[in-house]
């Protein structure tokens, strides 16, 4: 055990070679293996002795490197903190959109700004470059920046706010983000789609969202069998009944038929949706219900006579 210790005595006397030295001697005597402590002294190494192998310079990426991590974990714990804050609260999912983005921006221009300041980079570099940066990026870049500018017009505007089911051009669907370059939306066919925001701007927008509930119309057509009142009296209206004695439980709004115009290939009616705001997924459950009783009182009264 002597020459154990007296192998120590090249070491500084600091705490921390102090604390490792009584942890390898209690290992040693557990242990009792000259070989596994010996090992140990051959794999130690000074961490200053790390840094100053080190090429020039490196410790200044390190830096930055874990700086950018750290205002990484930061974004994702304010984040949190933003939804369950927003949660309690019972804030609007839009507002909650919106802090989310506020945060998201301020974390890239804080990055950024980091960046900037520990590599000194100065303004009229960076001006100077954007002019070549620009001409590189050319087309790609100038869609990217409409893309934002689009972005920040949909917010400031509010031709919809998270939650809303709106039909933009041909696509449909509940808003579920509303983000610098993409506005989410959750479609009928159960899927999420992200639609630029320069086609949105450029797009006409139907929103269905009105007093808390998704107002959806949709058309049903009847061939000229039968006339109006019959097909309205003796198929609609008992299908939309027995669909609201079936689903309704007493919190959905009875849908709502009206007989909107004729032409030459038949009969065209307007069934109309009442579903609560945000939640679109029962609206697509339940259409095809609907359609399907539609579907079989037809079939009965074309079987009874005229």
């Amino acid at each position: 055990m002597s020459d154990v210790v007296s192998s120590y005595e090249i070491v500084p006397s600091f705490p921390f070679y102090l604390t490792r030295m009584k942890f390898m001697q209690n290992l040693f005597r557990v242990g009792g293996s000259k070989s596994l402590f010996s090992l140990s002294e051959c794999v130690e190494m000074d961490l200053t002795d790390i840094t100053q192998n080190l090429p020039a310079g490196a410790m200044l990426h390190v830096f930055v490197v874990v700086a950018l991590i750290f205002i990484f974990i930061a974004y994702k714990l304010l984040s949190r903190l933003i939804r369950r804050t927003a949660e309690r609260l019972g804030m609007e999912p839009h507002a909650r959109n919106a802090l989310r983005l506020l945060l998201r921006v301020l974390t890239v221009f804080s990055a950024l700004y980091l960046v900037f300041s520990i590599y000194n980079i100065s303004t009229t570099v960076f001006v100077s470059g954007s002019a070549l940066v620009g001409a590189l990026l050319g087309f790609g870049a100038s869609q990217t920046i409409n893309n934002v500018v689009a972005g920040f017009y949909v917010l400031i505007t509010q031709p919809f706010k998270i939650k809303d089911y709106v039909k933009i051009g041909d696509l449909e669907g509940q808003v579920e983000e509303i983000s610098i370059n993409y506005t989410t939306l959750y479609t009928p066919t159960f899927n999420v789609l992200k639609v630029p925001n320069t086609q949105v701007m450029n797009s006409r927008i139907l929103n269905m969202t009105h007093e808390g509930y998704i107002k959806y119309t949709f058309t049903v057509g009847f061939s000229l069998d039968l006339p109006q009142e019959v097909i309205q009296e003796r198929c609609l209206i008992p299908a939309v009944n027995e669909f609201h004695e079936k689903f309704g439980e007493g919190q959905l709004r009875s849908p709502e038929v009206f007989f909107d115009n004729m032409d030459r290939l038949g009969l065209n009616f307007l069934i109309r949706f009442f579903i609560p705001k945000g939640d679109a997924k029962l609206l697509y459950v339940l259409r095809p219900e609907l359609l399907e009783l539609i579907n079989k009182c037809w079939n009965e009264l074309k079987k009874q006579p005229a």
